[in-house]
């Protein structure tokens, strides 16, 4: 997906009044200002309540569902390979997530831009603590963005990040 794809997703759903949180790579890309790799897809946190709607809109425009991992979980594809992750929460009356995808509810306060859009994304602490764990897994693709979030933003190198990092030569 380009990021032009990405901001025209954003602000149709905005426009439609189905508010989403970007997550995974265009989060870090957002909250970095930046693009720092192709993405294939886009991850989305939303509401449950307004998963209905958004698979209304997105079926229009000719998504189908191509996995599921759980009813909170699932991906969506159109016909030019573009895809969408959706990752699906309940709030309850105190704003808390209590049920689906469990996000800690702090980790939905993130801001970024994305070709100049403001968008709604994971804070950077979470971005951090959420790509840790896959580090080892895709350095290629983690390893960069870790060390940009955690630099830009003065979070510290999670533990993971170790075996990726050379000795100081004496």
């Amino acid at each position: 997906m380009t990021s032009k794809d990405v901001v025209d997703l954003y602000t149709e759903l905005e426009t439609s009044g189905i508010k989403i949180w970007v997550d995974g790579g265009w989060s870090v890309d957002a909250l970095l200002d930046q693009q720092l790799r192709p993405h294939k897809d886009i991850d989305i946190a939303i509401q449950w309540k307004d998963v209905p709607r958004l698979r209304e809109l997105l079926t229009a425009r000719g998504y189908e569902q191509v996995n599921e991992d759980s009813q909170w979980n699932f991906v969506l594809r159109d016909d030019k390979s573009h895809e969408i992750d959706v990752h699906a929460f309940i709030y309850d009356d105190k704003g808390n997530v209590v049920e689906g995808i469990m996000y800690p509810t702090e980790s939905l306060t993130g801001t970024g831009t994305i070709d100049g859009q403001p968008v709604r994304c994971i804070s950077p602490r979470y971005m951090v603590e959420f790509l840790a764990p896959y580090i080892s897994k895709w350095p290629e693709k983690y390893v960069p963005a870790v060390s940009a979030l955690c630099e830009r933003f003065g979070i510290e190198l999670p533990k993971e990040y170790n075996e990726f990092t050379k000795p100081e030569q004496s």
